[in-house]
């Protein structure tokens, strides 16, 4: 069967089919240009070059459509389809983003002659957390009919192909606030928190606004304020609708907590009505397909390790601090993991089938079968130890019944890095195409990758060192709640306990993340 005759089958079989026949023969690699703001002509340039096609966004639909029964509901990809139309319609080539534009010199706008208003996501923290960021921002774009622009510095613009059809999701480079939204003086300036303290402070409304701003600055990280989660309250959404100008700041996957907010659950119910879990699993799909480099990278190594493998075991191992956790000691919760507690991997002799079968010369041969495993991990000990450790079994089994691999041999992590970034890149999506998953706890970059796959990951349990015999917790790993990334820091305006059953609260599809203590995520049913 011819590639091309796969595609068509892999698309015809898609719910994502039309969307996707309509982008990926025009989609762009990133690594042109961006956009300067106004250009005019330079829309042609940038935008019309079929040579550009993203070919990871055709062939990761050969590859998922195989293993993935997930399928987004009609209602989002229709609201997927409006938003393709008023991106383009709004993006940086337009004149009504050059209308936008000019509202931002002003002290107060003029919302009603807008027909555009705009999210621009600013980058905080690792390339997990950035992921996971962008895909909320997105939803938020979603439900409040924002079009979203990134603010991708030197070290993302390589990462991804353009997500959306014959447009560009850029900031212009000479855009207004290009590069400083992360600064203090900015926060200071612009953002919601700092804006509903000076009016608490002055003893105004908080309700209203003594004029509308055109620009402000939602500040959603980690470290943010209680005035800064004031953005989560509905009663703040209406004075947020006649902002043109939403700059985001946040390293968070506040997905879930959208879900709380009666202004949006309804909308939110109807998107994803069956199947609460598969959030991030629609939204990374439909925005993050790798550029041709990187794209390049990854078929390599799965084409050469991966494929021809009977199962694949992606084990993403973070170690936050050697000096509370031993590498020793995590080792041995990693084997135990995936030997004992999932039984991922029964050893000695248990992954060596012997299947009788008649070959054409009438002899009877003997299959084996085999286990690739790939080890993600900044720390290169965990893949020596793990690849001499199942030599030792293979020998005894007489075949290469396990093989362990690694992509890349980077020791620390490194912020604001274009190759660190692409090597990350090409392990989130390798771990992706795994059929098992041991993630680390707390993790941001396995969250993606197990929430990309569609899987529900074995979870390695925390190991600071309790005593001074350094031994193993038990059970060394559980089995997830849930396929979804995990909000590590939210807000408490809404009622999360299932117990409590008043008006506006809780909401059945919250629970409290298995691997951070005061976290929530997205699930199907409480356990």
């Amino acid at each position: 069967m011819t590639a091309s005759l796969l595609l068509i089958i892999a698309y015809s079989i898609s719910p994502y089919s039309l969307l996707l026949q309509r982008r990926s023969s025009s989609s762009i690699n990133p690594t042109i240009q961006q956009p300067v703001a106004g250009g005019g002509g330079e829309e042609e340039e940038v935008l019309s070059s079929e040579q550009y096609s993203c070919v990871s966004r055709q062939q990761l639909h050969i590859i998922r459509s195989s293993y993935s029964s997930s399928k987004p509901s009609p209602f989002l990809l229709s609201r997927l389809k409006e938003y393709e139309q008023r991106h383009k319609r709004c993006d940086p080539f337009s004149e009504s983003f050059n209308r936008s534009s000019r509202e931002l010199i002003r002290v107060q706008n003029s919302p009603d002659s807008l027909d555009c208003r705009y999210i621009v996501w600013t980058p905080v923290n690792g390339l997990g957390n950035r992921m996971l960021s962008i895909s909320s921002s997105f939803l938020y774009a979603l439900l409040t009919n924002r079009v979203l622009l990134v603010d991708f510095g030197p070290d993302m613009v390589d990462l991804f192909c353009e997500p959306f059809h014959n447009s560009t999701w850029f900031l212009p480079r000479d855009f207004t606030f290009k590069g400083r939204a992360n600064t203090p003086e900015f926060r200071e300036t612009y953002s919601l928190g700092k804006l509903l303290r000076r009016e608490e402070e002055e003893e105004e409304q908080k309700k209203e606004m003594p004029y509308v701003a055109s620009l402000l600055q939602l500040f959603l990280s980690y470290d943010n304020d209680d005035y800064d989660k004031l953005f989560f309250k509905s009663e703040t959404q209406p004075l947020l609708e006649k902002v043109p100008w939403l700059v985001l700041r946040s390293d968070q996957y506040f997905a879930p907590y959208l879900f709380l907010m009666p202004c949006f659950r309804a909308e939110l119910d109807r998107m994803f009505p069956d199947d609460k879990e598969t959030v991030f699993h629609h939204l990374g799909r439909y925005l993050f397909s790798p550029s041709n480099q990187v794209w390049g990278h990854i078929t390599g190594f799965y084409d050469a390790y991966l494929a021809k493998a009977d199962r694949r075991i992606g084990l993403q191992i973070r170690v936050f601090s050697l000096d509370k956790t031993p590498a020793s000691l995590i080792l041995s919760q990693v084997i135990n993991c995936i030997q004992e507690e999932s039984r991922i991997i029964i050893l000695p002799n248990a992954t060596t089938t012997t299947t009788t079968t008649a070959s054409s010369s009438g002899r009877n041969r003997t299959t084996t079968t085999t286990t690739a495993i790939l080890v993600a991990s900044l720390f290169g000990q965990f893949y020596t130890e793990l690849n001499k450790m199942y030599k030792e079994w293979n020998e005894k089994a007489g075949a290469t019944v396990v093989g362990v691999y690694r992509t890349n041999h980077e020791e620390i992590q490194v912020l604001g890095s274009s190759s660190h970034n692409m090597k990350a890149l090409v392990d989130i999506y390798l771990l992706s195409m795994c059929d098992v998953l041991v993630t680390s706890p707390r993790s941001t970059f396995g969250y993606v990758a197990h929430g990309l796959a569609g899987l529900t990951p074995w979870i390695l349990q925390s190991q600071d060192i309790e005593d001074e015999e350094q031994r193993v917790k038990e059970p060394a790993c559980r089995r997830g709640v849930s396929k979804e990334p995990c909000l590590q820091f939210h807000a408490n305006y809404y009622d999360t306990n299932p117990d409590h059953r008043e008006p506006g609260g809780p909401v059945p599809v919250i629970m409290d993340c298995e691997d951070f203590q005061y976290g929530l995520k997205l699930v199907n049913r409480r356990v």
